[in-house]
């Protein structure tokens, strides 16, 4: 998608009005946005969805607007950048299909190939080149992530991480299993056993950011399950839910897409993405339920069930990133089919070991638009990560295991984020790995939690900088 400052005759002309009926006569779009003028922030991302997503389905290839309607329908608070950044954003991730495995139609896809927004600002024109950018990014992880379990192994993830930092300051290194081997990491290996694909674990770095006597800055270290198909191991899935766990890997995309991101921008922080990248599969080899394991950590891992594996590889990742001395981890992962019981499919499960800190994710999570609801992590949950036989079972031991299912997960990374010095995030983007009816997005991969990541890694950026992004 292109976007300019002017329409070519060809462009369909948006009017937005009010009501619930949209209507295009061959020439102008009327794209109906309710009956509230402005918008709030969440509506207003919608409406710019609703416009590309329409005239999709109207095979409208070029689209034309006016600024000063986009800039009636943005919230007052929004400046004209964020409004720009924001209405960009939704327009490329609104036209994005996964087409790649389908025979291309004689009449082409229906993609729109222009939007052309007139008498911008200043202020505007910059952040539609951002919001062009992140969008693309957020756009480039849904690709990844619905790539085919086939297509999608440990060593092609870690081929897309060098992909995505090409052109860029970052650097991709790619620990195998001897490294693995030699430095302990029982966790990783256990669940990748079972598989005749080799895991990898990627380390992707950007040092964006020098102190005076050149020293590297604490990294920002992000952290993402890289199941790159999930069949449950020996705790098979049923047939029916083990359709699109080749997205299983979607916390590994995104980690690696925001940091690739931040070092596109070129944001004066430094960031570390890891991802223990597996195929968790039954075979002869696999880790059985009763198996304990010893970590990076050197605590045990006591293995009840072999589907709940994402949770085990992010324990060596956590203990893995203190080797950064980091200033915040955050780890993200479709780890539990509770946190969809809990939020349904409108946001993620956030859980963190500072409750200071649950303002400033808050808002974050709703600047940025991948939407977070914040879960307890009190002491009185601790009993459930108390093992039988190892230090630490994979599953609650405390009663029903149903119970607090995405509770229970965060409380076992937990005990692996209490050995670090810093601020530790756990996401469960679970409820958000694919959109959903109303997000105006094509089936598929969300692409979350990339935008929150990147402004999250924005604000660690501008603690002593003047900000970036807004």
């Amino acid at each position: 998608m292109k976007f300019t400052p002017t329409a070519g005759p060809q462009a369909a002309k948006i009017r937005f009005i009010e009501g619930g009926l949209s209507l295009f006569d061959g020439k102008a779009i009327q794209l109906a946005i309710g009956d509230t003028k402005p918008l709030t922030r969440r509506k207003f991302v919608l409406a710019m969805r609703k416009a590309v997503h329409f005239a999709k389905a109207n095979r409208v290839k070029k689209l034309a607007m006016a600024w000063k309607d986009i800039r009636a329908l943005a919230p007052k608070d929004m400046s004209d950048r964020d409004a720009a950044q924001v209405a960009a954003s939704a327009f490329v991730m609104a036209d994005y299909e996964h087409n790649t495995y389908k025979t291309k139609p004689k009449d082409g896809w229906s993609v729109v190939d222009s939007v052309a927004i007139t008498d911008m600002t200043k202020d505007a024109k910059a952040g539609v080149t951002l919001g062009q950018t992140i969008g693309t990014a957020v756009n480039e992880c849904r690709e990844l992530t619905n790539t085919p379990g086939g297509d999608m192994t440990p060593a092609s993830l870690a081929d897309a991480a060098r992909k995505a930092v090409d052109g860029t300051a970052a650097t991709v290194k790619v620990l195998r299993r001897a490294d693995m081997e030699a430095l302990g990491m029982g966790a990783v290996l256990a669940i990748a056993k079972g598989s005749a694909e080799e895991p990898r674990f990627i380390v992707l770095e950007y040092w964006g950011k020098k102190i005076n006597d050149n020293k590297s800055r604490k990294p920002v270290v992000l952290v993402g399950k890289g199941v790159t198909f999930d069949t449950g191991g020996l705790n098979v899935k049923p047939g029916d839910h083990m359709y699109e766990m080749h997205m299983d890997m979607s916390g590994g995309a995104a980690v690696i897409s925001a940091a690739a991101l931040a070092a596109r921008l070129k944001l004066p922080v430094n960031v570390v993405a890891l991802v223990p990248a597996v195929e968790n599969s039954p075979s002869g080899t696999s880790v059985r339920p009763g198996d304990i394991v010893k970590s990076l950590s050197g605590k045990t891992i006591e293995i009840l069930n072999t589907d709940a594996e994402g949770r085990v590889i992010l324990a060596d990742a956590i203990t893995y990133a203190r080797e950064y001395d980091p200033e915040i981890v955050v780890d993200v992962a479709t780890l539990t089919g509770a946190a969809l019981v809990a939020l349904g499919t409108k946001a993620s499960a956030v859980m963190m070991n500072d409750e200071k800190m649950t303002s400033m994710v808050m808002e974050l999570a709703e600047h940025s638009g991948d939407y977070m609801w914040p879960l307890p992590m009190w002491d009185e949950y601790e009993e459930m990560t108390k093992g039988t036989f190892g230090d630490v079972p994979n599953l609650s031991t405390a009663g029903n295991s149903r119970y607090g299912g995405v509770i229970a997960g965060g409380m076992f990374l937990k005990r692996f984020a209490d050995d670090l010095k810093c601020p530790w995030l756990h996401i469960d983007m679970a409820p958000r790995m694919t959109s959903v009816p109303g997000d105006f997005l094509a089936k598929g991969a969300a692409g979350e939690p990339v935008r929150f990541l990147l402004a999250l890694i924005e604000r660690y950026a501008s603690k002593d900088d003047k900000r970036v992004v807004e």
